[in-house]
This record gives structure tokens, sequence and C-alpha cells, in this order.
């Protein structure tokens, strides 16, 4: 019987390293073709002006509407008093002027702020009154002022007793028998009353209009 006998592969010599297979690699189609882009696009953004795009458009400072091609609301005004205006087509008339404001005239006064009196009727007690004013030199404002007061006092009634003062006449003496200084027929005669009236203004006022002017601010003179 034979006995076989294995045949061993030859070992290296120490300290030899056996030789690596050779693998061989050979790049893909599809790797080739992006390695490519990448070289040329490497190479354009280093020779391509990188600010050659950056000049503005010549019409960029053009308007647009936002209503595109649709035609442009206009208006048109002729003129600004009682205008008609057009818009659109359609025609509005301005609404008409405010009518002017309404003055109110204030009665005619004197310069001593009385309402005028107007020329009296002759024989009345304003008509003496008048008489006795002019002779003293003064003019009408104080012969309204006048009036006034003693409209006020008495509605020169010659007979006018206040029952709760006692004040009597034209004038409203207080008390009454004052005006005898005057004239004993006091009581009943209205030039009398209208003397001594026009003394006692004089001497506490000066005149007709400085006693109406206190009576308006105080209610009496």
């Amino acid at each position: 019987m034979r006995v076989g006998v294995v045949a061993r592969r030859p070992q290296p010599p120490q300290g030899h390293t056996p030789r690596s297979r050779r693998v061989s690699f050979r790049p893909k189609a599809s790797q080739l073709l992006v390695a490519f882009t990448a070289a040329v696009g490497f190479l354009l953004v280093n020779v391509v002006d990188p600010y050659s795009g950056a000049t503005a458009a010549p019409n960029f400072n053009v308007a647009t509407s936002r209503f595109g091609d649709l035609a442009v609301q206009t208006v048109a005004a002729v003129n600004t008093n009682g205008a008609t205006v057009t818009r659109d087509g359609v025609t509005v008339k301005a609404p008409p002027p405010p009518p002017p404001a309404k003055v109110t005239v204030a009665p005619a006064h004197s310069g001593g702020g009385a309402p005028a009196a107007g020329v009296p009727n002759p024989g009345t007690a304003q008509a003496i009154a008048l008489q006795d004013v002019q002779a003293r030199g003064w003019g009408m404002d104080q012969y309204n002022c006048l009036v006034s007061l003693w409209n006020k006092e008495s509605h020169w009634n010659v007979y006018s007793f206040n029952a709760s003062s006692g004040a009597y006449g034209i004038p409203q003496a207080l008390p009454g028998s004052k005006m005898a200084s005057v004239g004993a027929d006091w009581q009943t005669n209205p030039a009398t009353q209208i003397t001594w009236g026009l003394g006692y203004i004089v001497g506490r006022y000066s005149t007709p209009c400085g006693a109406w002017s206190h009576s308006q601010s105080t209610g009496w003179y």
C-alpha cells in the first residue's frame, strides 16, 4: 500500500512579505461626469467677472401699474368755485357755497352806552329835561342816558312813589321832601323834580351817563 505524500506549498523565506494581489480600479462614467463638471465650474468662477451681471437693466425704474392694461383713473377739475368735476365719465356738481353769515345789528346807542331816546314830544317831562340838558352844555348822549336812567327809576311819572323806601317823583328822591329845596311844588311839578334830579346827578356822578353807568352796575344811583 502506497502512502501518499502531501506536497506542501513552499514557504517564503523568513523576513519576506508576500506580494499582494493586484486590484484594478476603473471609474464609472457618472463619476467622470461629476468630476468634469466640478472642474469646469471652478475654471469659470476664476475666469469670468463675478460682477458682470450686476449692471442695472435700462428699464429698472419703469413704473408698473397694479391694474395691468386697464385705463388709469383721472380727475379733471374746471375751477374751484362752483366747480364741475368730471370723473370716469360721471359729472359731479360741487355743493353750493354756504350762505353768508347773518349779521345782527345792535340798536343804536349813544356814546354813554344808553339807547337813543329820540326827540320828545313838546310839553312833556322829557322835553323839559332835554332843554335843561342842553342848557348845561351836554349833548344828546347825556340826554339818552338820562332818559334810560329815569325810565328805570320811575318811567318819568311825576307821582311815582316807592312804598318800601319812600322815594318819590321822576328822579326818585329819597325822601321826596328833599326836592322842596328847589320848589314847594315838588310833589306835582315835573320841572321842579327834574331840576333837583339833575343837580343831584351833577354833585354825585358829574353827568347823566355817569349815573346811568353806576345804576347799570349796582342797580341804583
